[in-house]
């Protein structure tokens, strides 16, 4: 009886995760994130083979994968054959989307979310249409590390300020935010790592801000829009998220088209001293950096 007893202990001890099958461990995966897929796919064989499974990546692609697939190694397709790239697992795929996927000439970027399993986007200030940047007086492009575009416009000086921009893209169906990255003062130089006359940018480079807000508007094709204004009033030296609105894009897998602006157009008084280097789409909620918001 003792030895019956010895022997039921043993198999119980070596029963365990080990034994689960692959397809209960798929259905744990399924409940988790990416990133807790990757860690559960070390812990045994089940769990090592229910990871690599085309169907529980899948399921974490956004529903116009295919689309966005087209957009890597260069391409621009805009919705190609459904059955293109299936010789690429789904978990490529997923890892091929996560990275940051650049088009138009390296002035359009965007990546799947990992946390939200949603797409974001980011424009450069090169993507944008800025009043009077190919004029030195008012505008420059200064190198920096502190852009994901290792590049901003700088405003020197101007009487009209206004920076307008559009996006045409098949955004996965959800709820997205709309914003402008921006500091007040030059941005860190790329080359020596330091600030660019820091000094400067407090004793008056930076001004006009403080005498009217700046209007930041969104629109959409289907009919949406979002308008407010605030001053930017932030601490010199540190980047913001400023809020120009937020849209959804439907379940049909449509086209959005959006534009957008930021301006400033009193000519009484002149205004400079910012950076302006990208517009941010994220998923509602989701953020990287200080968000400020209008009125």
């Amino acid at each position: 009886m003792g030895a019956g007893a010895s022997d039921l202990a043993v198999e119980e001890a070596s029963s365990g995760l080990g034994d689960m099958p692959e397809l209960c461990a798929a259905e744990v995966l399924l409940r988790l994130g990416a990133p807790d897929i990757c860690r559960l796919a070390g812990l045994n064989h089940a769990f090592r083979s229910a990871g690599a499974a085309d169907f529980v990546w899948e399921a974490k692609l956004p529903e116009n994968y295919r689309y966005l697939m087209g957009f890597v190694d260069g391409g621009e397709e805009k919705g190609g054959d459904p059955g293109q790239k299936s010789a690429v697992g789904k978990k490529e795929v997923y890892a091929r989307l996560a990275k940051a996927v650049r088009f138009d000439d390296g002035k359009r970027e965007f990546w799947l979310e990992k946390s939200t399993g949603m797409i974001c986007m980011a424009l450069s200030s090169k993507a944008l249409v800025i009043t009077g940047i190919d004029d030195r007086r008012y505008w420059a492009h200064m190198p920096t590390t502190e852009s994901r575009f290792h590049s901003v416009a700088y405003l020197q000086q101007i009487w009209w300020f206004e920076v307008v921009g559009e996006i045409d893209f098949r955004f996965p169906a959800g709820t997205y935010s709309l914003y402008f990255r921006l500091r007040l003062g030059k941005p860190v130089s790329k080359h020596s790592g330091r600030r660019v006359s820091s000094g400067a940018d407090k004793k008056g480079s930076i001004h006009g801000w403080d005498r009217k807000p700046v209007r930041f508007q969104l629109s959409t094709s289907d009919g949406q829009n979002a308008v407010s204004q605030r001053y930017l009033d932030d601490e010199p030296g540190s980047w913001a998220l400023y809020h120009a609105g937020d849209f959804v894009a439907s379940e049909h897998g449509r086209p959005v088209r959006l534009k957008f602006s930021m301006a400033q157009i009193d000519c009484t008084h002149t205004k400079g001293g910012l950076c302006v280097d990208s517009v941010l789409v994220y998923p509602k909620g989701f953020r990287t950096e200080k968000v400020v918001v209008g009125v």
